[in-house]
């Protein structure tokens, strides 16, 4: 309850007409269905549903959404797990961005040592708690309209396949933001920051090759292998990385190298990402990506061709928001542990090599910084060109624990994940009742991101025009 009696620096909100008594009340019932949210976040971190696939995890959200008033659109952008759910009308629309997608090859118990749960994914991004979290804060600012008989719009939007698939794209392209005054969003993480973010820009796509099939001892000389076509394409792009910039990134995985080592194989499949701080950088780095695979075609004696998969903007900070949800998330603190939950951090702790664990991240929120370095994407940049953004992390994985490992996934089924998300979901709602309240904060923000974005910007989606990639798990 430690958490609550902060409520009472509600004040520093500063605006005259703020009912800080209403907005205890939605945030004290929040607290009170923390076991109702836990319980759906872990119902999805169990079904663990890849991008595009993601059917009953949507479909959770959707009637949660539903029976607490919301209209629901779904199937949006030719995507059948996208929706959006909507709650009241006029100025300002405040969009609360939710993922639900899992990662493959990653299936964990819910356990501090490693063990696969016979599963085709796991949850080590925590998107099981992002999309449920955002879920709780919208439904809070709802009720806090409601109470005060408040003009505005509250928005979720149900994000699928940010893992590779951009999903987000592909609703900015279709103009599902347009008129949207503020988005927000966040993100598992193991510490609790709201600094302003970053992200690097991302294009990916799979290489495919098709050869001429053989007897790899039988009759070497009429094959033609696609395998060749693929380790010859990776071997020129693993040379080119000493002429790219040092902040680029590049990686790939085989996903299809043939089937019998006496068969030359007619098919091959290399997937590709390519990221930048600047997507200019990143078109001409996935260019000469495309050369590689060409000039190994050649020199193999096989076809290739590609299929974009995913293509993302860098991440548009925004610092007038930036400030408002660091100081909402410093309102609200951190989390700390039970005895059993730090019993189970401290293994964590030690199976990622640390010494001891460090449980200032988890408890305290870090100072507030202007400056940050990306070392990943989200399609959530995508949406930082079409409405100003703003986001943040909390602690919902044991403090120096990885994105996309076991561990994740493992603390992300425990009270230690769902804490975290709480934290999260009462800092959204503070944010969105705060920007509902102070229609100059919005207009504040929309000013920073006409100047940041630049009077001539023009949206071009990296990806093209392609439909969404439902298939790319599959």
């Amino acid at each position: 309850m430690k958490k609550l009696l902060l409520l009472c620096t509600l004040s520093v909100l500063s605006t005259a007409i703020f009912s800080q008594k209403k907005a205890d009340d939605v945030l004290k019932k929040l607290e009170s269905n923390q076991k109702k949210y836990s319980d759906i976040a872990l119902q999805i971190w169990d079904l663990a549903e890849m991008g595009y696939l993601e059917e009953k995890s949507s479909a959770i959200l959707q009637k949660t959404l539903s029976d607490e008033g919301f209209s629901i659109q779904k199937g949006l952008a030719g995507i059948p797990t996208a929706f959006v759910a909507e709650y009241g009308s006029g100025y300002p629309v405040i969009a609360i961005l939710g993922e639900y997608d899992a990662l493959p090859g990653l299936s964990q118990q819910a356990i501090p040592e490693k063990k696969t749960a016979n599963k085709a994914a796991g949850h080590a991004c925590g998107h099981h708690l992002f999309g449920t979290a955002s879920t709780a804060a919208a439904i809070s600012a709802k009720e806090w309209l409601k109470a005060n008989n408040v003009k505005g719009t509250i928005r979720f939007y149900g994000c699928p396949a940010e893992e590779g698939g951009s999903g987000k794209v592909y609703m900015v392209r279709e103009g599902l933001f347009d008129d949207v005054d503020v988005a927000l969003h966040w993100h598992p993480s193991s510490q609790n920051a709201a600094s302003a973010g970053a992200a690097l820009a991302n294009k990916s796509a799979k290489f495919r090759f098709y050869g001429t099939s053989a007897h790899a001892a039988g009759a070497p000389d009429r094959g033609r292998s696609a395998l060749d076509g693929v380790e010859a394409m990776n071997m020129m792009v693993n040379m080119m990385r000493e002429h790219i910039p040092q902040e680029a990134r590049i990686h790939y995985v085989i996903t299809d190298g043939g089937k019998a080592p006496n068969v030359v194989p007619n098919f091959a499949e290399v997937y590709y990402y390519a990221r930048h701080g600047k997507r200019d950088v990143v078109i001409d780095i996935f260019d000469r990506i495309v050369k590689a695979a060409e000039g190994a075609a050649l020199g193999t004696g096989t076809t290739m061709d590609y299929e974009m998969i995913g293509g993302t903007h860098e991440l548009l900070p925004n610092l007038t928001l930036q400030k408002i949800i660091h100081k909402n998330l410093s309102i609200i603190g951190g989390i700390t542990y039970t005895d059993e939950e730090k019993q189970f951090a401290e293994k964590i702790s030690k199976s990622l090599g640390y010494e001891e664990l460090d449980m200032k991240r988890a408890l305290n929120i870090q100072p507030y910084k202007e400056e940050a370095r990306a070392y990943g994407s989200t399609d959530v940049g995508d949406v930082s060109f079409a409405v100003p953004t703003v986001g943040m992390g909390t602690a919902t994985w044991v403090p120096g624990t990885p994105a996309h490992s076991w561990q994740a996934v493992a603390a992300g089924g425990t009270s230690i994940g769902t804490k975290g998300m709480m934290v999260a979901a009462k800092t959204l709602t503070l944010t969105a009742l705060e920007l509902f309240q102070d229609p100059k904060i919005v207009e504040k923000a929309k000013e920073e991101f006409q100047e940041r974005r630049g009077k001539d910007f023009k949206y071009i989606p990296l990806l093209g025009d392609r439909p969404p990639a439902l298939d790319y798990r599959k």
